[in-house]
């Protein structure tokens, strides 16, 4: 994909189509961490952990497939 810069303001654009970012599963709310790596301007989303969905989505089920057997242990 060939993608050209956009002025804005003072400055210049880069526009990331909607289905590039659900790809990416990145929002415009999603900080985003720019680097340089020699000529090449490398763009991942800042937040590399698991997301607070993703995490009480695993907690809830790791607590219906272990939660009777944690509880025994803790006993």
């Amino acid at each position: 994909m060939v993608k050209k810069f956009q002025k804005h303001g003072n400055s210049s654009a880069l526009i990331i189509e909607k289905p590039v970012m659900q790809v990416l599963g990145i929002t415009e709310e999603t900080p985003l961490q720019v680097a340089v790596n020699g000529n090449a301007l490398v763009i991942t989303p800042a937040n590399i952990g698991v997301g607070p969905e993703r995490m009480k989505a695993t907690i809830k089920s790791l607590r219906k497939k272990y939660g009777p057997m944690l509880k025994r242990l803790a006993d």
